[in-house]
């Protein structure tokens, strides 16, 4: 039985005494309408309405014209009997709270299965009935949604009732997002009738309002549901604030509103226009009004609204905004098009702001009068998602369901692996506490493929490490770093919108997360992954370590149990200093290799290069930037007839022209020659880094003449190779294949050779 729901027996006669003592004024009309609800059930025909429903159905056929109410008189009849007998703390008849709750979602605008289910409710939970029969008599759909908002019982679950009861209504919303504007709908009204609970009981449940319900309203779509909710937790929360806004909105009321002249002045200009719209005043609540203060001081005579223009089409809001920035003066920095990209709640307007011949600036939202029914009313204007279209009202399903893919698809999952209540609960309210998404794209691997993999929606604040777990789930323990709009990036790096990412992953088990990752991951699909991965590592050492007691080696009691083979002791990739892989059999990595080949011609080969008009001259391709094959180059005669060749640009070759230095044409002899070069891998380092790369170089037939390794830092590490390739056209593929090594993120010519 809800907190709400007592019965004759239940309340206690001395409170029910002052309660009657209280309140005499309203006594006369609840046993009126008591004795008219209780009639309603019983004194009907069968085949009419009971006069209890008659308004809930006049507001439900306004939007559903062709609707089928049989059903809903059948609920009625269903929940008036079960609940008989049973009275709110207010002292009405229990009836008239699922009847409200109907109400509300009858103005909002949903179809006839929601206002059943509705009606039904609190059936299940707090009377007899049991949901067997709710499904025998309505139907899977009723029925699904009456279980997704019953509570689960606190002698059950103790604690966790509340929270666990959240997450089994998440979870029945993620297959019907009908289940959330039933449980919207219901607190709407508990918080109506709130004033009769105890102080403390009054904050309590604003509080879970606050915190949960409103962002999920929020999420949904459901403007008019969030707004009243907020008023109503304002109102207990912040009494004080709450009578000082209500006291400015009330001075407001008393005088002239300037807005009205304003509004008449836009509707003269789009009648002149020739575009049909409905121009209206949307006043502002009393929370609005309260933001509003705390952001710009004492809220101005036109701040106390906004106009409201509505059209038919979207191209019309666009004709309208063309009309409003020619003829008033724009705030330009007021503008933002929703339109053409929507929230992440279905919500599409256009937001401007605009200053008269008076100096009046008034706010303007434009939209067309579908925009405007999703706005107010979220998914529940979306009608069945089960179904294309609308068979009360005979039209086409508009729009998408915003639940899917989104917010709550990333809800769903990672609350799977929230390992109690009080995880979840804390995670929930952190992730609904962020209001706002961004979108970000995958970059492709390389500049000519198209991108694998679709855009990623992250809430606003997102780093790298929370959309590798959006993207690859545990998998992402893996990741060593991120490519962010073609630039290396951190994994503790923040996204915005439209970025473009990469994520480089390590090979499965060579790398895992470390206790840092915690500081900089926002999202429950992150943060929770990641502790269960620590945790599972230390519960692993401390088994090695007991297990190395055991053995013998309690001496080292002291000593730090041995890592599992890959990682290293803090869950940090171990630096690749310390890999011990060597370099293929036939390369060569001391320093004196790096001259031994510079010079074709003394080893017995034909120069890769020629000077033009002079075929026998001594050629030598300069150390200092390995021209090979295509380069564009040029040539410098040194001592004793040589002929240097460098690469255009190269620093040594600027300063010998800059010096007076003669230059000589010189050209290639063939682009399938052998040739030296130095290339430079950037990479995240890792366990076997190297022993990968020199694989990749072994397999393209280089020879390494000479390889240094600087120390890493911030897990960032430098691999420079001097090689000898039998043949220059195959240096494109060897980079590739070096870039396409796990952990590495660019690799490029040096520009001086090393060694």
């Amino acid at each position: 039985m809800t907190a709400e729901a007592t019965t004759p027996s239940d309340a206690a006669p001395g409170r029910a005494t002052r309660r009657r003592g209280h309140r005499r004024d309203v006594l006369g009309l609840r046993k009126l309408g008591r004795a008219a609800f209780l009639r309603a059930g019983t004194a009907t025909a069968r085949d009419r309405l009971p006069d209890a429903i008659e308004h809930v159905a006049q507001v439900h056929r306004r939007h559903h014209p062709r609707a089928d109410l049989d059903a809903l008189r059948r609920a009625y009849v269903l929940a008036e009997a079960a609940h008989r007998g049973q009275m709110r703390k207010s002292g009405e008849p229990y009836i008239t709270h699922p009847l409200a709750v109907t109400l509300i979602l009858a103005e909002l605008g949903a179809e006839t299965t929601t206002l059943t289910a509705s009606l039904l409710h609190d059936t299940v939970e707090d009377t007899e009935v049991t949901l067997q029969r709710v499904r025998a008599d309505f139907g899977e759909e009723v029925a699904h949604l009456v279980d997704g908002v019953t509570k689960l019982e606190k002698v059950d679950y103790g604690a966790a009732a509340e929270p666990e009861t959240f997450r089994k209504m998440l979870v029945a919303t993620g297959s019907d997002v009908r289940v959330m504007s039933i449980k919207l709908a219901d607190r709407v009204h508990n918080m109506r009738t709130l004033g009769v609970m105890r102080p403390e009981k009054q904050a309590r449940i604003a509080g879970v309002t606050r915190d949960v319900l409103i962002p999920l309203a929020e999420r949904l779509g459901v403007q008019a549901v969030k707004t009243e909710l907020e008023d109503l937790v304002f109102a207990i929360l912040n009494p004080e604030e709450h009578a000082r806004a209500e006291e400015l909105l009330r001075l407001h009321q008393r005088r002239p509103d300037p807005l009205r002249e304003v509004a008449e002045e836009v509707r003269a200009v789009l009648r002149e226009a020739g575009i049909a719209a409905e121009v209206k005043i949307r006043p502002r609540h009393v929370l609005s009004v309260h933001r509003l203060r705390l952001k710009r001081g004492e809220p101005g005579p036109c701040d106390f609204g906004r106009l409201l223009i509505l059209v038919a089409e979207n191209a019309d809001c666009y004709a309208v905004l063309g009309e409003l920035h020619t003829c008033f003066t724009p705030l330009t920095a007021e503008f933002k098009d929703f339109i053409a990209a929507p929230k992440f709640n279905l919500y599409q307007s256009l937001h401007t702001a605009v200053a008269d011949a008076s100096g009046r600036v008034a706010e303007v939202l434009v939209r067309t009068h579908r925009m405007h029914r999703v706005a107010e009313h979220g998914v529940v204007a979306l009608g069945d998602p089960h179904r294309a279209g609308d068979a009360e009202t005979g039209e086409s399903a508009e729009g998408a369901d915003p639940t899917r893919p989104g917010w709550l698809s990333r809800l769903l999952e990672w609350q799977r692996q929230a390992p109690d209540a009080d995880t979840f609960w804390t995670e929930l309210r952190d992730d609904l506490a962020r209001d706002r998404e961004i979108t970000v794209f995958a970059e492709a691997a390389e500049a000519t493929e198209a991108p694998e993999e679709g855009p990623l929606h992250l809430p606003a604040g997102a780093t790298c490490v929370d959309a590798a777990y959006a993207r690859h789930g545990h998998a992402a323990h893996a990741c060593v770093g991120a490519r962010v709009n073609g630039r290396l990036a951190t994994l503790r790096t923040v996204l915005r919108d439209g970025d473009t990412l990469r994520l480089l992953l390590a090979p499965e088990g060579t790398s895992g997360p470390s206790p840092e990752w915690l500081e900089y991951a926002t999202t429950p699909a992150a943060r929770i992954p990641i502790r269960r991965w620590l945790d599972a590592e230390q519960a692993e050492r401390a088994e090695e370590a007991a297990r190395a007691g055991e053995t013998g080696k309690a001496g080292k009691g002291g000593e730090r149990a041995a890592p599992p083979a890959g990682r290293a002791t803090d869950g940090a990739p171990t630096p690749v200093g310390q890999d011990r892989a060597r370099p293929p059999a036939g390369t060569r990595s001391d320093a004196d290799g790096r001259d031994a080949d510079a010079d074709a011609d003394q080893a017995g080969h034909e120069p890769a290069a020629e000077v033009a008009g002079v075929p026998d001259a001594r050629v030598r391709l300069a150390g200092c930037c390995t021209p090979v094959p295509p380069d564009t180059v040029r040539g410098f005669a040194v001592r004793r007839g040589t002929v240097t060749v460098h690469r255009d640009g190269c620093a040594a070759a600027v300063r010998m022209v800059a010096s007076g230095r003669p230059e000589l044409p010189v050209s290639w002899r063939s682009a399938s020659v052998g040739c030296r070069v130095t290339l430079l891998a950037e990479a995240l380092g890792r366990p076997h880094l190297l022993a990968d790369l020199t694989e990749a170089l072994a397999v393209h037939g280089a020879a390494v003449l000479h390889a240094e390794v600087t120390p890493p830092r911030q897990q960032r590490v430098r691999h420079t190779y001097t090689l000898r390739l039998p043949d220059a056209s195959g240096l494109p593929r060897l980079i590739r294949a070096m870039r396409s090594v796990p952990g590495v993120y660019d690799v490029t010519r040096a520009s001086q050779a090393t060694g």
